[in-house]
């Protein structure tokens, strides 16, 4: 591309974006707009013959915005760019672009070399662009500055110029590494800046300087870390129940915050007010009446809670199983004990058992088998200590502490039913823990995550969290082995709303109290029936199940669910003409049988069977597989008419001599459909019928009433076989790897941090954080709720929440700094609790009364203090500790050399010729230890010169 079809090309640019034109009349923009308002960018690449530019156009947006329909006020009047020249609205603006810094300007547009091209480093290159420029400019009539990044792009080096009627401003720049001895102070930059205008007025206008001098606190030794670290030995030991264990850690091990930067600023002094040479300074900070702080945070402090998050997470991705883990010759003891198990379990379920089967209960071999991995295990190789072990199991099953005995566990084990906490609290606990999808914060699974997690992070890491899991898992099989209810499980069916875990957990709840109930009635069942028939005769046994005795018939081939007739079998009994109805619990509002003027019961009928959402998908596949054809259809609903056809046999065990009407009239009333009819001799009767849905041929429920048989609820084959589920939840969980169990409790130890950094946060009371919080868990909810979590946002996740616990430490850091003295005035403490609020909300911060304020006084104490740490002899500095620290010490300036000099000098003065128009001049130098930077805007007349 030639120059001439780049200088095109600018201008289409500058033509798309709408830069053409003047932009007179632009308002002057408000004190401390440059860093409160937006700015916007827009972008794109341009090619300059084989070398890619990288163009983009800054721009205040609130300003855009106001301009938009103003007309232009004069023909002639100056860019807006030259008018903010000399505006001091904006002078050392906290985060803006550095050429809004050195310039002062609020639109303009940058073109750099695009990624992977070279710098331009060479002049006749750099003059070429600015020609270019120029042209585009001239031809364009665009009054927005355009500069060029030349050097490397670490130097942040630029060169450019603004065009407007009859006058041009151009910018220029000087970037050395060191400063020169004769500009190392103001006297020197003014020189400088005189020669480059060359005003040969007499007297020369004044020149307007602005001077900020930035300090840096680096040393906090006078102030001890507020946060204290955790004592990690001492959490698991002592008290009953480990109770300290329940605890996340919380908060930075080092200082947050890295750096103090100090701003003191002199914003408007003329030349002859202020001496500034090589010689002598008036530039006290202690006397700048302008102050502003700004806080550095450190890099990456480490935080307890980020760090146990982290930690736990890494545990996704390992591979081993528990076996693996724990060792193999660990696993072969194992096995040989897990073979017992099954082997127990095949003879419990045999039509016959030949040996006792209290000989073979699985509780004994568990206990058998608990006792041989002990046995191998060596003390030395056990990932968790006994000690430790015993604290935490004591922590997950508190009932444990009291002797286990059903009567004991029965009213004590399912006490935490809801959330947790306070009233107030315990509802936003519960819809936090259905958000994310975990479990309430007084439950077993909750308290499982937060040991696995702190057993992962202080006591051996994997091998830990997996010795944790096995004895966790066998802990579950003696609960059920020996009917203990599991503590800290709320009652009731599986909560699909919660963790797939939890769903299990409470799954073997369901079958412990199932199979607590049964072996309740079968007691009292055999009671009733020793009272009322002799033993020796073979019809007691005969009544529950021919050919079986009380002791096989629960755990044989065919299970059946048992429960306790109510008041009506023993009226039944009583009754002779009633002998046959088994199994009814009350009368059903008066109502008679459709043939015969018996009373219509109520049966005792089984409950539905309760399911996890595993399980639920499960079924949901086999009922689709099964396809849309006929028999497919008459599959699938037999398949989910078990519990209608439980409910049709116990109906007709409590109804003798019922029909189906009868029993529809009870179970599905609007599908028995009523009429009121007149007969020939006037007499009003209500005829009753089935419904046309139930006569359609083929009618399930016709069908299953046909086959349904005459059997009260506790002699059917049980809908839910408590026994085979709590062995498959079992199983289940005994074949969960370490990373599988960590998958399954992300969501409760995520929960868990929520809570932590909303407490903390509490105690703090920073609204930022509170918004960043509330909208983490909206985000939580979304990343939790897929079965097939993306652990790449998840890490993403736990960053944020990293960030949170290091914004709380950080404002706690400087609390403890900003603390008002013992017998300070109250308006002080309001005014330092407002300065820290500010300070971590805001990029920079002023300081009310500068040196001579609340916090202006903190500020000079710490500066004081880190000057004699650093530059006094330890003894020297004990001596001096109990003076008060005053500025006059001669031994110790108060504040270090400044590590940042920023000297802005502006005048209007006529150029390049006396009789030019008087146009706005500036130069704002940059001094540091490493570093010089003169950045120069200097306006010209092109219509006189």
């Amino acid at each position: 591309m030639t120059p001439t079809r780049f200088v095109s090309r600018l201008e289409e640019v500058l033509n798309d974006w709408k830069l053409i034109g003047s932009r007179a009349g632009s308002s002057t923009p408000q004190k401390g707009e440059f860093t409160s308002g937006s700015w916007g960018e827009t972008s794109q690449d341009i090619q300059f013959a084989d070398f890619k530019f990288y163009i983009s156009h800054h721009f205040l947006k609130q300003e855009c915005e106001q301009d938009d329909g103003k007309e232009q006020l004069e023909d002639d009047a100056f860019p807006v760019a030259m008018q903010d020249l000399l505006c001091m609205n904006n002078d050392f603006p906290p985060r803006a672009h550095c050429l809004v810094r050195w310039f002062g300007i609020r639109e303009f547009v940058v073109i750099s070399p695009g990624t992977n091209c070279e710098a331009i480093t060479s002049e006749s290159k750099c003059n070429l662009l600015l020609s270019s420029i120029s042209i585009s400019l001239a031809n364009s009539g665009s009054q927005v500055p355009v500069f060029v990044q030349i050097q490397q792009k670490w130097r942040r080096v630029y060169a450019g110029e603004c065009q407007g009627p009859g006058v041009r401003t151009d910018y220029e720049m000087v970037h050395l590494r060191k400063v020169p001895s004769q500009y190392n102070h103001l006297s020197g930059l003014l020189d400088v800046f005189k020669s480059k205008i060359g005003c040969t007025l007499s007297p020369l206008p004044p020149i307007n300087i602005s001077i900020r001098f930035t300090y840096i606190l680096q040393d906090w030794q006078q102030h001890s870390w507020p946060q204290q670290p955790p004592d990690f030995d001492t959490l698991l030991g002592g008290e009953v129940g480990g109770v300290e264990f329940g605890k996340l850690p919380f908060g930075a091990c080092e200082e947050p915050i890295g750096e103090l930067h100090l701003a003191a600023t002199w914003p408007h002094l003329t030349e002859g007010i202020v001496v500034d040479n090589d010689v002598y300074s008036d530039l006290d900070p202690l006397q700048a009446p302008h102050w502003s702080v700004r806080i550095r945070s450190a890099e990456n402090p480490q935080c307890l809670l980020g760090d146990l998050l982290t930690e736990f997470f890494k545990l996704c991705c390992r591979k081993e199983s528990t076996e693996e883990v724990l060792g193999r010759g660990l696993a072969d003891e194992e096995g040989k004990e897990n073979s017992d198990i099954s082997s127990a379990l095949s003879k419990l379920t045999e039509p016959t058992a030949t040996v006792p089967i209290s000989k073979l209960s699985v509780s004994s071999m568990v206990h058998s088998a608990r006792k041989h991995i002990r046995r191998h295990r060596r003390v030395d190789e056990s990932p968790l200590n006994t000690d430790v072990l015993n604290s935490i199991l004591l922590y997950l099953f508190p009932d444990a502490a009291v002797e286990k005995s059903p009567e004991n566990s029965k009213n004590k084990t399912n006490a935490p039913s809801g959330c947790g906490g306070d009233e107030q609290n315990k509802n936003a606990d519960c819809n936090l823990s259905l958000q994310l999808k975990s479990a309430p914060s007084s439950s077993l699974t909750y308290r499982l995550a937060l040991c696995a997690c702190l057993v992962n992070y202080n006591h051996g890491g994997l091998r830990a969290v997996a010795h944790l899991w096995q004895e966790f898992v066998l802990e579950l099989r003696y609960r059920w082995e020996n009917n203990h209810f599991i503590y800290g499980l709320p009652a009731g069916p599986p909560d699909l709303r919660c963790c797939l875990l939890h769903q299990k957990l409470q799954m073997l709840n369901c079958c412990i109290e199932r199979k607590r109930a049964r072996e309740e009635t079968r007691k009292v069942l055999e009671g009733s029936r020793e009272r009322r028939l002799p033993p020796p005769e073979p019809t007691a046994a005969r009544e529950v199940s021919p050919g079986k005795s009380w002791d096989s018939w629960s755990d044989s081939e065919e299970e059946f669910f048992e429960c306790l007739s109510d008041q009506g079998d023993m009226e039944a009994e009583k009754d002779g003409s009633k002998s046959r109805a088994e199994g009814r619990l009350h009368p059903f509002n008066n109502t008679t049988l459709l043939h015969c003027a018996e009373p219509l019961y109520v049966p005792v009928t089984q409950e539905p069977a309760p399911m996890t959402e595993d399980l639920l998908e499960e079924q949901s596949e086999v009922l689709a597989k099964l396809g849309t054809s006929a028999e497919g259809s008459h599959l699938r609903a037999r398949m989910q008419s078990a519990c209608l056809l439980s409910d049709m046999e116990s109906f007709k065990a409590a109804n003798p001599g019922c029909v189906l009407e009868d029993f529809v009239r009870w179970y599905s009333p609007r599908d028995y459909v009523e009429e009121e009819l007149v007969d020939e001799t006037g007499n009003r009767a209500v005829k009753g019928e089935l419904s046309p849905r139930m006569k359609i041929p083929g009618n399930m429920w016709v069908e299953a009433w046909e086959t349904a048989r005459v059997t009260p609820a506790r002699r059917q084959r049980r809908l839910f076989d408590d026994t085979k589920e709590a062995e498959k939840v079992l199983h289940y969980l005994a074949v969960q790897k370490p990373a599988d169990l960590t998958r399954h409790l992300l969501p409760c130890i995520l929960h868990a941090a929520i809570l932590k950094l909303k407490e903390e946060e509490s105690i703090e009371d920073l609204p930022s954080v509170r918004k960043t919080i509330q909208q983490a868990t909206g985000q939580a909810s979304k990343l939790l709720h897929p079965l097939n979590h993306d652990y790449k946002k998840l890490e993403d996740f736990i960053n944020q929440l990293m960030l949170m616990e290091t914004a709380i430490t950080r404002a706690r850091s400087l609390k403890a700094k900003f603390a008002s003295c013992e017998g300070g005035k109250e308006e002080d403490a309001e005014e330092l609790e407002k300065f820290v609020s500010s300070l971590l909300e805001e990029p920079e911060v002023v300081v009310m009364g500068g040196g001579q304020g609340p916090a202006g006084s903190i500020i000079h104490r710490l500066f004081v203090n880190a000057q004699r740490a650093a530059l006094l002899p330890p003894l020297d500095d004990d001596l001096c500790r109990d003076q008060k620290p005053t500025g006059g010490s001669h031994k110790v300036p108060d504040f270090p050399s400044p590590a940042g000099r920023e000297i802005l000098l502006r005048t209007c003065v006529p150029r390049p010729a006396p009789y030019s128009k008087a146009l706005p001049q500036r130069l704002f130098c940059v001094l540091m230890k490493e570093e010089f930077r003169l950045a120069g805007a200097f306006s010209s007349d092109t219509s006189f010169f």
